[in-house]
Formats: structure tokens, sequence, C-alpha cells
């Protein structure tokens, strides 16, 4: 019987999972930035956190460090996924394995 199942990892409740994913940001970066002045609309590049691309694969790293799958330069949904932290929340909720 396996104990952690899609169905379950499915029950995080997204607003939990976004606020795992700005700690995730935040600490994976080292950003000056407090938890509580980022809301889940905070765009990732420009006027948001205004991350770089380098940024960016460091969050894949940690993306898929924590959550168990394989975040790949070639996927064409990456501008989607990384325009905002709901919308990286939200990418993270379909593919998650852990």
């Amino acid at each position: 019987m396996e104990s952690t199942t899609a169905s379950s990892l499915a029950a995080v409740p997204q607003q939990e999972l976004e606020a795992e994913v700005i700690e995730l940001l935040i600490s994976s970066l080292n950003l000056e930035v407090k938890a509580s002045e980022v809301t889940p609309d905070t765009p990732l590049y420009g006027d948001g956190l205004g991350l770089d691309s380098i940024d960016i694969l460091e969050i894949a790293l940690a993306v898929s460090k924590r959550y168990g799958f394989q975040m790949r330069s070639d996927d064409p949904r990456n501008v989607e996924s990384f325009a905002s932290i709901r919308a990286l929340s939200l990418y993270i909720a379909q593919e998650r394995t852990k």
C-alpha cells in the first residue's frame, strides 16, 4: 500500500501550498523580503520579486528537491508557470510526487 498517493498530495489546500512556495523562494534565494510582503499574485520577474534567469534556475532546483519532480528548461509551460507565486504553486500541485 502506497503511503502517499496523488490524491492525498492534491488535498493540500492551494493557499497552504502558496505559503510554502513563498517560504521556499525566500529561503532558497536569500531574499530580503518578509513572507507577509509577498502575495500569491506577486510576479516573479520585473516589478514583483525582480528575479532573473539564474534565480529561476535556482527555484527550479529547489522545487525539484522539495516536491520530487524535475522541472525542465524546454517545458513550454515555463513562461506561464513562473509568472507568479500562484502560477508556480498550481504547476507544483499538478506535478508533485511528494
